[in-house]
């Protein structure tokens, strides 16, 4: 028992890394924009969030919480501003979204490694016990110490982002432009304010992931090196979980457990009897996807509309094409 326990205290928090960066590109998709930048987003959110940690850190005196916030706010920023490039390249300059995501996540981890090569990992996580409270407190040296406060805000942003999109006008706004941006500029929606505002926010959503996975999931100064990777899954995830935000919260779970399963799994006596090889783990590491292409085939076939993507989801908008 202590061993799912452990397990799941692990995968539960690991998945959040996955629910800020699949949330983020969510609300972005919705409006017709397929950011596949998602993963250099998450990087340089991260990058962002722990320089000023560190700089915090450096100040001297300052409270475990301020330190939390602002350096949330940092990475929001940071990815926010990764998000306005996105949408100055593909809404005003009309430019190819796939190509342009691509460019985006590489250019994301270069400034990544640029600016974590600067910084030093035993001075930003010395903030590691902030952002794991209360359980770094209650609970410490234990999985407990994992479920820190950005765990409990990554499922608030997933349900507040869901009732935003299908409770609000704002919603509707949103979700009009990425069916039918023509149409929704008719009735008088600025379709390019929504397309800025969903992608910044998006992005800056997601880039709250990467900080996370350094400064509160694996509390180490090799963990940047991981995003990127990460970045993906949160992509993947936003297909198994059919655009919808509040179904992500119980997706990041179970990809955080599929995920881990690579590494858990042959620790397991009955496994071991087996004498696989131990490359079978990497096998194991694929699950998430082999689940994300199972949900696609099945939301295909079923081809209900609300099981599709938008409309528009990757289509660039000419006003004069109307």
């Amino acid at each position: 028992m202590n061993y799912i326990l452990d397990f799941l205290l692990n995968a539960i928090p690991l998945g959040m890394t996955f629910l800020y960066g699949s949330t983020g590109e969510i609300i972005t998709e919705k409006v017709g924009h397929l950011n596949l930048g998602i993963p250099g987003i998450m990087c340089v959110g991260a990058a962002g969030g722990c320089a000023m940690v560190q700089s915090l850190v450096n100040a001297g005196n300052i409270p475990g919480f301020l330190m939390v916030i602002l350096g949330i706010l940092a990475a929001f920023v940071a990815a926010g501003l990764m998000g306005l490039l996105y949408s100055v390249l593909t809404v005003t300059f009309k430019a190819n979204q796939n190509v342009t995501g691509l460019t985006m996540t590489i250019f994301g981890v270069g400034v990544m490694r640029f600016i974590m090569a600067g910084l030093k990992g035993h001075v930003y996580l010395k903030a590691l016990d902030s952002f794991r409270f209360p359980f770094s407190l209650l609970l410490p040296g234990t999985s407990w110490q994992y479920m820190g406060v950005m765990v409990f805000l990554a499922i608030i942003i997933a349900i507040v982002a869901s009732l935003v999109l299908t409770r609000t006008k704002v919603g509707l706004h949103l979700r009009a432009v990425g069916e039918n941006p023509a149409t929704a500029d008719a009735v008088g929606i600025n379709v390019n304010a929504y397309k800025y505002g969903a992608t910044m926010i998006g992005s800056g959503i997601a880039g709250l992931g990467g900080l996370f996975y350094i400064m509160n999931y694996a509390g180490s100064p090799e963990a940047y090196k991981s995003i990127e990777t990460l970045g993906w899954l949160s992509i993947a995830l936003v297909i198994f979980a059919l655009w919808r935000p509040h179904l992500s919260i119980f997706g990041s779970a179970l990809f955080g457990a599929l995920y881990l399963a690579g590494s858990y799994i042959p620790s397991i006596p009955a496994f071991q009897a087996l004498g696989l090889p131990m490359s079978f783990t990497q096998i194991l590491k694929m699950l998430p996807y082999v689940v994300t292409v199972i949900v696609l085939t099945i939301s295909s076939v079923r081809n209900k509309r609300e099981d599709q993507p938008p409309a528009a989801l990757g289509i660039n908008y000419y006003r004069e094409e109307r």
